[in-house]
């Protein structure tokens, strides 16, 4: 009897001390959560849900541009602001040869592995086989692009001549969908919600969007091309990019529910614009 008294104190004496530990408030639960949320490629509830640009600002974020460069809107290298889509002349367009097809040639550092070939060669494929747009090992041409897995997934905008780089981090940014993202960045092609109509079709949530992004949304220059906004576009941000909060920073219109960017490959106006900004003609 003695000895079941005892065992009950001991075991009273546990439950008092467990009562007197250190518990976290529920304010410091919510900062903690908070300071999580602040990373912008932490609100994406599903991997499955991710785009190729929400992949891309989850690789640049830890990503410090090259000396000389800037990168701007996540994934663009610029020395200077210039796009094709605006480019007086159209003097940042790969030229057109007299056959009718656009070739790019390339050169693809042998660092990258049989499998990280696979997937860039195949985001070439996607916009060859839908355009006029032919991508070509480089043999002899002076201005080619010179694929490298250096930091992070980035790209010029349009033909800057020369020997022009385009960043493949692997295995950060070897999803064919990145590969033909930074494509068409070469090829002269800004984020879709950059787009000078964008605001009839998109509301920016300002209040949402990391300070030190805010930037990042601002509106360019464009000829539109006479295309339709695209919300699939492989061009355009994820809904919650640059999220500060967790909140969107995107919101569709007049449907706030419509699935914006994707990560699959160029969508069916993508190929349409590039085809309309190189006068493919009967190529299309």
């Amino acid at each position: 009897m003695i000895s079941v008294i005892v065992l009950l104190g001991v075991l009273l004496g546990l439950i008092t001390q467990v009562d007197l530990l250190p518990v976290k408030n529920s304010t410091e639960i919510q900062e903690s959560k908070a300071r999580l949320k602040r990373k912008y490629s932490d609100e994406m509830p599903d991997f499955d849900e991710m785009t190729a640009m929400d992949q891309i600002l989850e690789v640049n974020s830890k990503l410090r541009a090259p000396r000389g460069l800037s990168i701007k809107e996540g994934d663009i290298a610029f020395s200077y602001v210039r796009s094709a889509i605006n480019c007086p002349g159209n003097a940042c367009l790969w030229p057109k040869s007299i056959d009718g097809f656009v070739y790019v040639p390339y050169i693809l550092s042998p660092l990258y592995d049989d499998m990280d070939r696979i997937t860039i060669e195949t985001g070439m494929q996607d916009i060859s086989s839908g355009s006029c747009v032919k991508f070509v090992p480089r043999t002899h041409e002076a201005s080619f692009l010179d694929i490298q897995p250096r930091y992070g997934c980035w790209s010029f905008l349009g033909q800057t001549g020369g020997s022009q780089i385009l960043s493949l981090q692997t295995p950060g940014c070897m999803w064919s969908g990145i590969a033909a993202h930074e494509f068409m960045h070469a090829l002269g092609f800004v984020h879709e919600q950059s787009r000078s109509d964008r605001d009839h079709y998109v509301t920016i949530v300002w209040k949402n969007i990391l300070p030190d992004h805010i930037h990042n949304f601002r509106k360019q220059v464009t000829n539109n091309l006479n295309s339709p906004y695209d919300y699939s576009s492989v061009m355009h941000y994820g809904r919650y990019a640059f999220s500060e909060d967790g909140g969107p920073t995107i919101i569709p219109k007049p449907d706030p529910y419509i699935p914006i960017g994707q990560r699959d490959g160029p969508s069916a106006l993508d190929l349409h614009k590039i085809n309309v900004l190189y006068d493919c003609g009967a190529n299309e």
